[in-house]
């Protein structure tokens, strides 16, 4: 028998609170190496003082039905800033077919791109396959769809750089940003909030 699929109606999503520091001391996203910072993170202080200080706002998730906590991540304001004439280029490249014909002259002259960054995603290691992570994603993704407060252009994520972690995100139409982190233990990916429609999780894994 496969795992319980869980939707968004099952889950219970709050700020960070000094409640949490108890279920969240143990709480782990797996034994693999490539866990290691994840976990780390999400038990220390840093998590909360990053919170209180406004650096992230910390999300934890629970299931209504017995108030386990089996989530975390992490939002903060971010912007697209590419170094490389290359990879703006390439950026632009892919962007032209999905903007609007009467905005394509205003892309042209950004030099930057105004975004939300899920800094970091976090489900407990029990719960992984049971789609958590694409339910959050997409939670995530329809809250700025039509946020209207401040300019936001798109969604951001650090992708832990393994083969899994990288196609769950590519699953949700999630594009590598630039090659030169290609080495790196994150990758940088982004979402067009124009096109959150086009992919959904039917292949989701985490």
């Amino acid at each position: 028998m496969g795992k319980i699929q869980f939707s968004a109606s099952d889950l219970d999503i709050t700020k960070l609170n000094e409640d949490d520091k108890d279920d969240l001391s143990s709480f782990s996203c797996g034994k693999e190496d490539c866990y290691k910072e994840l976990n780390a993170f999400f038990q220390s202080q840093e998590l909360y003082l990053s919170n209180k200080y406004h650096y992230y706002s910390v999300y934890v998730v629970r299931l209504k039905k017995t108030s386990e906590l089996i989530a975390v991540f992490t939002l903060a304001n971010d912007c697209i800033v590419l170094k490389s004439e290359e990879d703006e280029e390439d950026l632009k490249e892919e962007l032209r077919p999905e903007v609007a014909d009467e905005y394509c002259k205003i892309l042209e002259k950004q030099t930057s791109y105004p975004a939300i960054n899920i800094g970091h995603l976090g489900v407990k290691e029990e719960y992984q396959s049971c789609r958590i992570g694409g339910t959050l994603v997409n939670i995530i993704i329809g809250s700025f769809k039509n946020f209207d407060k401040a300019g936001c252009q798109f969604i951001t994520v650090d992708s832990l750089n393994n083969s899994r972690t990288n196609k769950f995100y590519s699953t949700h139409n999630f594009s590598i940003l630039t090659n030169s982190d290609f080495s790196c233990d994150t990758r940088r990916m982004y979402l067009l909030l124009q096109c959150v429609n086009k992919v959904q999780n039917d292949n989701e894994t985490v």
